[in-house]
């Protein structure tokens, strides 16, 4: 056989190869998605609240007001921590007598009045006794367990210890919460 007749038979036997009809497959996947949408971690705090007065030497207490969680990110374990600090409180020109140190701030977190979700949540100070000085952060409330979407609310309470060498006049200061 010559080459040029082996090299035609070749070639029509490498067309009948590539031209054989395709197999249909029986079956076939096909890869669906889609986005459980999640949304953020907040706090909200009351814009300002007013404990009424108190003499030099004595102790003010009272409610600041509804502090709440929302967890909205659909989190298979969420958990969170809210912290709480406070600056000094001052009046006037804030001198030495014109501040009350923050070391004199105290805060109770007490008990939640609401709570969404699955899980657990811990209040940092659930009665007055486990008062703490807000000298430095302090954990508010927690929760430690659950998942998905959850909230807590509570109504904190401040007692603030006014020096008796505290001179008169309207003080002011920040107490702020925190969530992360």
């Amino acid at each position: 056989m010559r080459k040029s007749s082996l090299l035609g038979l070749l070639t029509i036997a490498t067309v009948a190869v590539t031209a054989a009809p395709a197999v249909a497959q029986p079956s076939g996947d096909t890869t669906v998605t889609f986005t459980v949408a999640t949304s953020n971690l907040v706090i909200h705090v009351p814009a300002s609240a007013s404990l009424g007065s108190g003499f030099p030497g004595s102790t003010i207490s009272g409610q600041l007001g509804t502090v709440q969680v929302v967890d909205s990110r659909a989190f298979l374990n969420a958990t969170w921590t809210a912290s709480v600090t406070s600056t000094s409180f001052t009046t006037g020109d804030r001198s030495p007598a014109e501040t009350i140190s923050n070391h004199e701030v105290d805060y109770w977190s007490g008990l939640p009045t609401a709570v969404t979700g699955l899980g657990n949540v811990i209040p940092g100070q659930p009665t007055a006794a486990d008062a703490q000085s807000l000298d430095v952060p302090r954990t508010a409330y927690s929760k430690t367990t659950g998942s998905g979407d959850n909230s807590v609310s509570w109504n904190p309470t401040l007692v603030i210890g006014i020096p008796a060498v505290a001179v008169g006049g309207l003080y002011s200061g920040t107490v702020t919460h925190s969530v992360a």
